[in-house]
């Protein structure tokens, strides 16, 4: 069987579960049910922002099932990554702003991953980001950090700062096979970043692709499973999205079943060019 592993290790030699669940545009007042929901499926990463709006429920629903078993549910399993809105770039925006992150999740004590959301604010407010999110890991309020939305120039700024101490270990990028930025997603690996794929589900406008239908068929699957696999067996880690348990349990089938090499290429769309989200992986 294709290998697919399921965690990845970060170049910092940091693990990190290599499926996570998406909570982009979960409602609040149910966000902490499906977080939690999601941990007793078997999920251990979950992926929100200051965006979102929902930081403060995603990490309700972690609490909530690390305490009802403590022996057995440990706040080490867990991943839970966030990123810092646009307006809060800058250093001591930044500054200001990982301490409002984690206030917000207080209980879980730290935040594995902290994330650039995007690189709009341009360089100057990028890299003085970069040097507050670095004190936060020397701090100890944050493991990893990594970048969003990042084109190949904004990642070789960053690796070429002179001021750089911690490398990103990450870089968040819209990837599906109708918007597979190949050359982008082979760079960041080449240069020791996991590249995560948001929206591997096309916000379930491709869905009822005719050649993804017919390789659902193919492997006895639904066509989110198949595109949960595709991106896992392409090096990528997938943040699919659900607000709907039963769905949690089935996002993680992906692990169990295998795309032939002539299903993947039929999936395949290495020419389209076709984002469902914001692009600004080209801002300067």
């Amino acid at each position: 069987m294709t290998s697919v592993p399921k965690y990845y290790t970060f170049n910092n030699g940091n693990q990190i579960p290599s499926i996570a669940l998406g909570t982009y545009d979960i409602p609040q007042s149910i966000t902490a049910k499906i977080v939690y929901e999601a941990l007793k499926a078997g999920y251990r990463h979950f992926d929100t922002a200051v965006l979102y709006g929902n930081e403060h429920q995603v990490g309700e629903g972690i609490l909530q099932w690390i305490q009802e078993d403590p022996q057995q549910n440990k706040r080490s399993d867990v991943f839970y990554t966030t990123k810092l809105w646009n307006s809060q770039n800058g250093y001591h925006q930044a500054q200001t702003a990982i301490k409002e992150c984690l206030a917000k999740v207080h209980g879980l004590q730290y935040i594995d991953m902290l994330l650039i959301h995007s690189p709009l604010e341009g360089r100057t407010k990028r890299l003085e980001t970069w040097r507050a999110m670095q004190e936060a890991v020397e701090s100890g309020l944050v493991k990893n950090i990594g970048v969003s939305n990042y084109g190949r120039q904004h990642v070789e700024e960053l690796l070429q700062w002179e001021r750089l101490t911690i490398k990103p270990v990450v870089n968040q990028i819209e990837i599906s096979p109708w918007v597979m930025r190949s050359e982008l997603a082979d760079y960041c690996k080449s240069v020791g970043l996991v590249v995560e794929a948001f929206a591997p589900l096309t916000h379930g406008y491709k869905l009822h692709d005719a050649d993804l239908v017919r390789v659902s068929k193919e492997v006895g699957r639904s066509t989110v499973q198949v595109l949960i696999r595709w991106s896992l067996q392409h090096g990528y880690l997938p943040l699919p999205k659900t607000k709907t348990v039963k769905r949690l349990e089935e996002n993680l089938e992906a692990y169990n079943f295998q795309l032939t090499t002539e299903q993947m290429q039929l999936i395949d769309h290495p020419d389209a060019y076709e984002p469902t989200d914001w692009e600004c992986t080209d801002a300067p």
